[in-house]
């Protein structure tokens, strides 16, 4: 089976959920990781006893992708897993929360393209993250629904003008990765509870669900212009 063995890839985001288990996910795989996110010395403390490497990057600002994409040079792949928050009703939404979400799911995913393609080996490929609203809206996530159709849009847009690299989306379902903690143990547990008696895996996702399908999707040569849905079928129902 194809492997990530002595590929470098990028992978942009917190130094914990998803982000945190891609980037494990790849070093176990025999890969080079670097991650980067705004704040680098904090990365860096979160891969403390690893081989990875920290680097600064902001993918709301141009001149940052640009200066990191010349500080790394060559590599492999690039993975980006920034988001901004951008739940509730349209009544509730602002002009800067969806421009902080489009800013930092959609241009983002843009300007690494821009100034990371010529940096990608033979094989090389970018991999960004959308979500199951794309495909199932539900009350009070109306702009996180908009941020992700439009990233599974630029990702079909760009495995066409960057052919032969090739670019995908991963779509999370409902994924216990910290973020619903926000809601409280009693009000997490039945929104979990609920999502998992009715998506048909008839559980909530990991994060190592994702992790298994970005290398999957990392390693596969002839994957392109996907965006896969690894929700249990929360999209479905």
């Amino acid at each position: 089976m194809p492997s990530l063995k002595d590929k470098t890839v990028l992978i942009i985001g917190r130094g914990s959920g998803i982000a945190r288990a891609i980037a494990l996910a790849v070093s176990d795989d025999g890969g080079r990781v670097i991650v980067a996110g705004r704040q680098p010395d904090d990365l860096a403390g979160s891969y403390r006893g690893t081989d990875i490497r920290a680097e600064r990057v902001d993918v709301t600002d141009e001149s940052s992708i640009a200066a990191l994409a010349d500080r790394i040079g060559t590599l492999d792949h690039v993975v980006s897993t920034a988001s901004a928050r951008a739940r509730g009703g349209y009544h509730d939404l602002t002009a800067n929360v969806v421009n902080a979400s489009f800013g930092t799911k959609v241009t983002g995913p843009l300007l690494l393209a821009k100034h990371f393609a010529g940096n990608l080996a033979p094989g090389g490929s970018f991999l960004f993250m959308s979500g199951a609203t794309a495909l199932k809206p539900a009350p009070g996530m109306l702009a996180v629904a908009a941020t992700n159709a439009a990233v599974d849009a630029i990702t079909a847009g760009l495995a066409v003008e960057l052919a032969p690299i090739r670019v995908n989306a991963i779509a999370p379902g409902t994924i216990d990765t910290g973020a619903y903690d926000a809601l409280g143990d009693a009000r997490k547990a039945a929104l979990f509870r609920a999502r998992s008696e009715t998506n048909p895996a008839r559980r909530i996702g990991t994060v190592d669900d994702i992790a298994a399908a970005a290398l999957a999707v990392l390693t596969n040569g002839f994957l392109t212009g996907a965006s896969i849905p690894v929700d249990g079928g929360e999209h479905l129902v």
